[in-house]
């Protein structure tokens, strides 16, 4: 080969290897940043890389086994068995914990272009100079009413919920922008949904639904060195020790301020969370008989799994990560969970007849859909020995029945909340609580 095409043919090539370099360099602050958010979102769950199995008959019983009769018909006995669970999982219900609520401010009259109204109510829990405020913003269809209501709580601020509106933010001031925003927020709604933060206001608009929302964090930090220190300073009778039986006694707080408006259906209050939060909706399901139905989605370990599976996450790894969702004393059963005298399948049975919806991905191992399948046949004989449909038949991979009193969902997917997943909840909704029962918003009977 001439030399002048060797020359030509290595300058192309340092050319080519320039040009990568140059790439490489250009986006690495971005691959730093997906690495860094994905070690960051790692610690709260594990990317979803495997399939969650759906074999269930090999397994063995949930244990201990479930007094069905006794847990529907003794208020003793679900006396006793809330008192173990408290004992070894949540701590103490906060009972007797002051509540109060000021007047709604309206953020915006005409929400959606006249789909509805949004509305912001700073709650307060606790008495003197330990008590903790958050801020309730209620998003309210057009409409006479009553509408049926979701309460939730986010992982994100205000802000992040209600992207563009003047609610109020954890500092106490209007929002101007959110932790959501940028980068950070792009790559969180890629590995974790689209409503992972944001409210699907219009969905719910439109189909007559009220949705009301906090940040838990703001109540309760999610922080292991600070929660105790707050929850221990809150001035009640009973303090919770646990964040999870905080939050469940934020979500019974939100009740008590909704509840006597004449827009809401007070016999059609809908608890929702997701993972952690869907943990303490189904707390507060239980201690709190308000609710009129609970969506626990992907709520994992001490929500819908099994403390005895070894799959996923496992309540032990939890327990480790997370300290402060659980009660100190917890730790003292890391080492023998199969000692433990209370599982989740009593926890969904204690429920009963409450309409429950348990909400996961195929690829959500470390939640552990299985056992948490499991969980909920086991839970079914209690719905049914109370008069309503219990878990539907077809297994895992069953059709999503709307109706039921235990409804189970499966889709393919991670931890994550997805617009199919909007889907679903608002169609176990209108299910539970069908048109024929309730006047409808503007929009929907329009449609």
């Amino acid at each position: 080969m001439p030399l002048g095409c060797r020359v030509f043919l290595s300058e192309t090539l340092m050319l080519h290897m320039f040009r990568a370099v140059i790439w490489f360099l250009v986006r690495l602050p971005l691959l730093l940043l997906i690495f860094v958010t994905a070690l960051v979102m790692s610690s709260c769950t594990m990317l979803g890389l495997n399939y969650a199995s759906l074999e269930t008959t090999n397994k063995a019983a949930p244990q201990p086994a479930l007094d069905v009769a006794a847990i529907i018909s003794e208020a003793s006995y679900r006396t006793d068995l809330m008192q173990s669970f408290e004992d070894v999982l949540y701590g103490p219900w906060p009972e007797g914990m002051p509540v109060s609520w000021g007047e709604p401010r309206l953020v915006e009259a005409d929400l959606l272009g006249g789909k509805g109204r949004l509305e912001e109510i700073p709650v307060t829990i606790g008495t003197g100079e330990g008590a903790s405020q958050f801020w309730l913003a209620v998003a309210i269809p057009a409409g006479e009413g009553p509408f049926p209501l979701v309460i939730s709580q986010t992982f994100s601020s205000n802000c992040a919920a209600f992207p563009g509106y003047p609610v109020t933010s954890t500092a106490g001031t209007p929002c101007e922008g959110s932790e959501m925003d940028g980068t950070f927020g792009y790559l969180a709604t890629q590995m974790f949904g689209t409503y992972i933060a944001k409210v699907p206001l219009e969905r719910f608009m439109d189909t007559g639904i009220a949705y009301a929302t906090f940040y838990g964090s703001d109540f309760v930090p999610d922080r292991r060195n600070e929660a105790p220190d707050v929850m221990e300073h809150l001035g009640g009778p009973i303090n919770p020790t646990s964040t999870l039986m905080a939050w469940a006694y934020g979500y019974s707080a939100a009740m008590d301020a909704l509840e006597g408006r004449d827009e809401i259906d007070s016999g059609a209050m809908v608890l929702f969370g997701h993972s952690r939060f869907g943990k303490a909706a189904l707390i507060t399901g239980a201690w709190d008989r308000r609710a009129d139905a609970v969506i626990a989605h992907q709520a994992g370990f001490a929500g819908a799994s099994l403390s005895r599976s070894e799959t996923g996450e496992g309540l032990k790894r939890m327990a480790e990560s997370y300290p402060h969702w659980l009660a100190p004393q917890t730790q003292d059963w890391l080492d023998r969970l199969d000692e433990l005298p209370v599982d989740q399948h009593q926890l969904l049975a204690l429920l009963a007849p409450t309409p429950v919806l348990l909400g996961n991905g195929r690829r959500d191992v470390w939640s552990d859909p299985n056992s948490s399948f499991r969980a909920a046949l086991s839970a079914s004989e209690a719905y049914v020995a109370a008069g309503e449909e219990g878990l539907p038949t077809g297994g895992m991979k069953q059709e999503f029945e709307p109706g039921a009193g235990i409804a189970w969902w499966l889709r393919p997917g991670g931890h994550s909340i997805v617009s199919e997943d909007i889907d679903t909840f608002i169609a176990f909704i209108d299910a539970q609580f069908p048109d024929a029962s309730r006047k409808q918003g503007a929009v929907h009977a329009a449609e």
